[in-house]
């Protein structure tokens, strides 16, 4: 088994349906396959008090069948992780660009892959949810924790069979959002995606004042947008802009726009104040998360 520990992509997995459904989602992203794709899973062993228990009579013909739980459990770890590198490797990604590394769980499944991810990962990757048929995981509570926890690496959580191809970026002129405009061209720059860049104004039609003055504030950071994608490789005629006004609530809008125009993935700010209007975008970024159901959603710090 291959377990190199080079640092690009981090993949937590657990080989339930959903954890595959993220596999297939890199899978279809043309420029990962530049990049070092390292599958992660967490596996539980018996504590080490069980194994005090073999000095008891009662206990002692018990180790053997525990022994055997444990090979067991080894094994179908090694098997799910394998599966999820062929998906890779039947994509085209090289077998020296996709490592595995089983490991042992020491802190906790949510705490061991945040402390993988501190190594030197430039994104980190898992399924909204996932019971596994291995060890009854709900990786929805994991990834859960991973989003609150996580904010020194991009995480891209991946929901139900996502379209790769087509981004959604919720915009709104801050650092933040300047800074998700950063990880796609890091991720992505290139010519095999559509790059869609979206501002959300919650002012009414009768309000043309405020919305004109807000649409003048947003076209520079537009702009800067535009040429920080442009020079990561991705073509100008490949990214389009729009502003979205009357909105009721900007997360359901978002997300509404991007599946109406058939984006995979919607890319937000994990936090960001808007010089638009004042808005604190960690709201609507959770938001979304809890929404888009079916879509990958990269929350970038």
């Amino acid at each position: 088994m291959n377990e190199k520990t080079g640092k690009e992509i981090l993949v937590a997995t657990d080989g339930s349906d959903f954890a595959f459904e993220t596999t297939k989602y890199i899978s279809k992203i043309p420029s990962f396959k530049g990049k070092q794709i390292n599958l992660f899973s967490v596996c539980t062993k018996i504590p080490g008090r069980y194994w005090d228990l073999q000095q008891e009579a009662a206990y002692s013909g018990k180790v053997t069948e525990i022994l055997a739980w444990e090979a067991r459990q080894r094994q179908e770890c090694e098997g799910y992780m394998e599966k999820a590198k062929q998906i890779l490797l039947d994509a085209g990604f090289s077998d020296k660009s996709v490592s595995i590394k089983l490991h042992e769980m020491e802190r906790g499944i949510a705490r061991d892959i945040i402390r993988e991810a501190g190594k030197g990962y430039k994104a980190l990757v898992v399924g909204k949810r996932g019971a596994s048929r291995i060890k009854g995981l709900v990786l929805g509570s994991i990834a859960n924790k991973l989003l609150q926890r996580v904010s020194f690496i991009p995480l891209f959580l991946v929901g139900r069979d996502p379209r790769p191809g087509k981004y959604l970026v919720a915009f709104d002129g801050s650092e933040g959002s300047l800074r998700a405009v950063d990880c796609v061209g890091t991720m992505l720059g290139g010519p095999d995606c559509e790059i869609n860049l979206t501002h959300v104004i919650r002012y009414r039609e009768d309000e043309k004042g405020l919305i004109a003055e807000a649409e003048k504030m947003i076209a520079a950071a537009f702009d800067e947008a535009i040429e920080r994608l442009a020079d990561s490789g991705i073509p100008r005629t490949h990214i389009s802009t729009q502003i979205i006004t009357g909105a009721e609530s900007r997360a359901g809008t978002i997300v509404d726009e991007a599946r109406l125009g058939d984006h995979g993935t919607i890319v937000i700010g994990r936090r960001g104040l808007s010089r638009v209007d004042d808005f604190s975008m960690g709201r609507v970024s959770n938001k979304v998360i809890q929404i888009a159901k079916r879509h990958a959603v990269w929350v970038v710090n």
